[in-house]
């Protein structure tokens, strides 16, 4: 047991130490912002360079942990988003709510727990699942939303803003040009790895703080049964799904298998609050949803690790 708190009571405690400097104003409104900025566009892009010209392609293609992941995360995404579209009549709202039951937080507090759990140098699966995340899942929710809000916009220019958008997102910039150095056998400057290393090893300490910043903000008044909803979907139904398929169904190496249902039990990401504050819709259901989830993500993602 004492060693599943040493693994989880770090990442939790620097969340709880962004959460108390915002509620006590030693950080400002401004601080959530820029943090965040600092993370996605320096430290998590350099991590996940770091990560990948350390690494082997055959120690990062396993199309099985695909599977295993990404269906734990589809089969609740288009559960809620059938359900709460046919309640609600409304494909933005449903959207959004569907998100906030399966997007994981894999950038800022999955990288940093698998690091503790597996060890800095086992953070491939970390990083697939991060990629996933921000380019596959945050894709879909955004194709769904535009769909919904187009007026007169053809299918192919909604996928072409969407793509045109993801290409411009450093978390997907970063693995491609790592991967474009793989690929072809090129070494970085040995300077230019240190400062990337350098960089990365801000990330996970940076991300969690930001993550207690954005969760200090006000929460917006939510239907408190449609926010445990999602909840229980997240914390509880989506890492059972990735366990069933992970250890029942597909065949993966042990890291990989592990990994798929810890980084499928994290709390909701912030992606769903983004979507909520850019279309103006479900923005106090996302917002509980990633409170809660990373709250009582503390017990659940405990139970996994004793487990596994």
């Amino acid at each position: 047991m004492l060693a599943i708190a040493n693994i989880v009571l770090p990442v939790f405690a620097l969340i709880i130490a962004g959460y108390v400097l915002r509620k006590r104003n030693v950080l400002s409104n401004n601080a959530c912002t820029e943090l965040n900025r600092f993370v996605v566009y320096l430290a998590l892009p350099a991590l996940m360079i770091d990560v990948m010209v350390n690494s082997t392609w055959s120690e990062l293609y396993q199309p099985e942990f695909f599977y295993a992941f990404e269906l734990g995360v589809f089969i609740i995404f288009f559960t809620v988003l059938a359900f709460h579209w046919l309640k609600t009549k409304n494909l933005t709202s449903a959207t959004i709510d569907a998100t906030s039951a399966s997007y994981a937080n894999t950038g800022y507090i999955g990288l940093p727990l698998c690091a503790l759990t597996f060890g800095a140098d086992k953070l491939g699966p970390a990083m697939v699942a991060a990629i996933l995340t921000v380019s596959a899942n945050f894709a879909v929710s955004i194709v769904f939303i535009e769909a919904s809000s187009q007026s007169g916009k053809s299918v192919w220019t909604t996928l072409k803003n969407v793509g045109v958008s993801l290409c411009k997102n450093p978390l997907i910039a970063a693995p491609v040009i790592a991967g474009a150095f793989c690929a072809t056998g090129l070494q970085l400057p040995h300077g230019v790895l240190q400062s990337i290393k350098l960089l990365g090893g801000a990330a996970s300490p940076c991300a969690l703080v930001a993550t207690g910043l954005f969760l200090a903000q006000r929460q917006e008044s939510s239907s408190s049964a449609v926010a445990i909803e999602l909840v229980i979907l997240k914390l509880i139904a989506q890492p059972l799904i990735a366990w069933y398929f992970a250890f029942h169904v597909f065949n993966m190496p042990p890291l990989w298998a592990k990994s798929a249902v810890i980084l499928s039990a994290l709390p909701t990401g912030t992606g769903p609050f983004m979507l909520a504050e850019l279309y103006g819709k479900g923005g106090g259901i996302a917002s509980r949803t990633i409170f809660l989830t990373t709250v009582l993500g503390i017990l659940t993602l405990s139970v996994w690790l004793t487990i596994l």
